[in-house]
C-alpha cells in the first residue's frame, strides 16, 4: 500500500515546464503513482482518450489549449467525468481560483508545489471519487431508475436502467435537451430549494411520458430523481393483486411509489389530505409496513416486472 491511496494509481500531469514535469514526475513516482506526462491541453487529451487516468495535475497557463478549456474538454469524455482534476497555478486571484473550479476542478494548489501537501490532496481526492463511483456501481448493480442533474441543467450521471427506459420513451441520454429544461424549470419554480417528494414530468410524442420523482441532494450539487413511466394502466391493476388493494389504495400506493407527498396525491387524485391519510393508513396494513418508505419499496419491488415502471 503506497502514502497515496494505493500502488499504480495513475496520475495525468499536464504542464508546459519541462523543469515543473521533472520535479512533480519524481515525487510522484516515489509515492507509488503511474505518471502520464503531456507537455499540452492538446497532448493531455490525446492521452486521456487512449488511457484513463485516475487523477488529474493540470498546470492553469499554457500555450495554445489553457488548463481551464483543457478540464472542460476532459469533463465531457465520459470515462473522465468524475476523474478529480486539480489544478496547479501561480494565479492566485480569486476570480481565477473561481475559474478553475468553474470549469471542472475539485481543487487548485499554488505554486511553487509542496510535495507532501500535493500528495495529501490526492489521496483525499482519489478516496472521495472511490466512494462516489463505488455508490453509482451500487445503485447499477440494484436496478434503479436513478438519475442524477447539475445546477445548470446537464445530465450528471444516471443507472443503465433510466437509460433503457429513456431510450424506450425516445429520449437520448446524452442529447436530449429536454429533460434538463424541464429540470430547469422545475428548480427555478421551487426558488432553488426543492422538497423532497416533488419533480417534474417529460412528456414525449407518441409515449406516455416520463416522470421524475425528487429523491434529494447528493454531495451538496446533484439532484437525483427516480424515473418512472407515466402510464398508470395495468400497474394499478398488479398493485390490487398484490396487495389486496381497493382500487383507490393502489392509485395512492402507486403515486407513494412514485415519490409524491401527500398534498401532490390529493391535486392529482381530487382527494382531501385527510383522504389520502386514511388511505394510507388502510395501505400501510395491508403491506405490513408502518411509514410510507417501507410502503413505496414494497410496491417497487412488486412492480419490477413491469418494465415501463
Amino acid at each position: 500500500m503506497s502514502p497515496i491511496e494505493r500502488e499504480n494509481d495513475i496520475v495525468l500531469l499536464v504542464d508546459d515546464s519541462p523543469e515543473s514535469l521533472g520535479f512533480l514526475t519524481s515525487a510522484l513516482e516515489d509515492a507509488g503513482l503511474t505518471v502520464l506526462v503531456a507537455r499540452s491541453g492538446e497532448m493531455a487529451l490525446g492521452i486521456a482518450g487512449r488511457v484513463t487516468p485516475d487523477v488529474v495535475l493540470m498546470d492553469a497557463v499554457m500555450p495554445g489549449l489553457d488548463g481551464f478549456e483543457t478540464c472542460r474538454r476532459l469533463k465531457t469524455m465520459p470515462a473522465l467525468a468524475h476523474i478529480p482534476i486539480i489544478f496547479m497555478t501561480g494565479l492566485t486571484e480569486t476570480e481565477h481560483i473561481v475559474h478553475a473550479l468553474d470549469s471542472g476542478g475539485v481543487d487548485y494548489l499554488p505554486k511553487p508545489i509542496n510535495v507532501d501537501e500535493l500528495r495529501a490532496r490526492i489521496r483525499v481526492h482519489l478516496a472521495n471519487a472511490r466512494r462516489a463511483q463505488s455508490a453509482h456501481i451500487a445503485l447499477d448493480a440494484a436496478g434503479r431508475h436513478l438519475a442524477a442533474f447539475a445546477t445548470d441543467g446537464g445530465l450528471l450521471w444516471s443507472t443503465p436502467q433510466a437509460n433503457r427506459l429513456l431510450t424506450r420513451s425516445g429520449i437520448e441520454p446524452e442529447q436530449d435537451r429536454t429533460m434538463s429544461e424541464r429540470f430547469l424549470e422545475w428548480l427555478k419554480d421551487t426558488g432553488g430549494m426543492p422538497d423532497v417528494g416533488g419533480g417534474f414530468d417529460v412528456a414525449v410524442p407518441g409515449s406516455p411520458g416520463l416522470q421524475f420523482s425528487f429523491l434529494g441532494l447528493v454531495a451538496g450539487d446533484e439532484y437525483l430523481f427516480r424515473l418512472s413511466s407515466a402510464r398508470t394502466e395495468g400497474i394499478e391493476d398488479a398493485l390490487r393483486q398484490s396487495f389486496g388493494l381497493t382500487q383507490r389504495e393502489s392509485e395512492v400506493l402507486l403515486w407513494i411509489a412514485r415519490g409524491k407527498s401527500n398534498k401532490d396525491i390529493g391535486d392529482i387524485l381530487g382527494l382531501s389530505p385527510r383522504t389520502v391519510n386514511k388511505h394510507l393508513e388502510q395501505v400501510y396494513a395491508k403491506l405490513g409496513v408502518e411509514n410510507r418508505a417501507s410502503a413505496a419499496i414494497k410496491a417497487v419491488q412488486a412492480l419490477q416486472v413491469i418494465a415501463e415502471f
